[in-house]
């Protein structure tokens, strides 16, 4: 019994000690990558674009497929979500399928707007730092415009305004559900599910954003039909 709890509390040290590294790593990095520009000149450099969108002209209908696919619990948890990682674990795992991630659209504007898009592990744990930091400097609703107005949409569009003019001919605002549910599921994968590159994908990949928009409440499972 005694070696057992030895063991544990052995097990426990290397634990805090290995998280304490990781920390430090990952709080470095994000420090040493604004020493090049600070976050509130990142952050300007995309609100000063000549085809920002801001919040408040973007459509409910876009919002929340963005949200129902992207964070359905954006509103309610912080810079990260551990719920929405378990989640996306298990539901991954049970279809089959890598449509899901665990990262927040915080997550995201901080890999858009600091960060590159390299998958590394340290990019990652500095990820969670500067989501932290825009949580703590930004509203949601600022947060979530960054994230739409720095997202990559395929065919060479790189915010939802030139997105929604190079798709559709059309204003943000003016986008319909059918519309808004297409240009949301784009860019988890814009070399897949942009629609000039291959509609099959990108018409399974608006079924997918429909389905959780059905799930969490946000339109009837009539209206999604009506558009499948």
């Amino acid at each position: 019994m005694k070696l057992l709890k030895k063991l544990f509390i052995i097990i426990l040290i290397l634990l805090v000690v290995l998280v304490s590294i990781l920390f430090f790593i990952g709080f470095s990095y994000y420090s040493n990558t604004l020493k090049d520009e600070p976050l509130v000149n990142r952050v300007e450099k995309i609100t000063s674009q000549e085809h920002y969108t801001p919040f408040a002209d973007l459509p409910k209908n876009y919002i929340n497929a963005v949200i129902a696919v992207e964070d359905h619990r954006y509103y309610t948890h912080g810079a990260i979500d551990p719920i929405g990682i378990a989640r996306a674990f298990y539901t991954n795992i049970r279809d089959g399928e890598f449509d899901e991630g665990g990262s927040t659209i915080t997550q995201q504007v901080a890999k858009n707007v600091i960060f590159n898009q390299d998958k590394t592990l340290v990019r990652k744990l500095g990820e969670i730092f500067a989501a932290y930091d825009l949580e703590k400097n930004y509203s949601k609703d600022e947060i979530f415009a960054l994230y739409v107005n720095s997202s990559y949409f395929g065919d060479g569009y790189y915010c939802i305004y030139d997105a929604s003019y190079g798709y559709y001919q059309k204003n943000p605002k003016d986008l319909t559900l059918e519309e808004a549910s297409m240009l949301a599921g784009v860019p988890n994968a814009p070399s897949v599910y942009a629609p000039t590159v291959n509609p099959d994908l990108a018409k399974k990949r608006q079924r997918h954003v429909l389905n959780r928009m059905v799930e969490y409440g946000y339109i009837s499972r009539e209206e999604a039909d009506s558009i499948k």
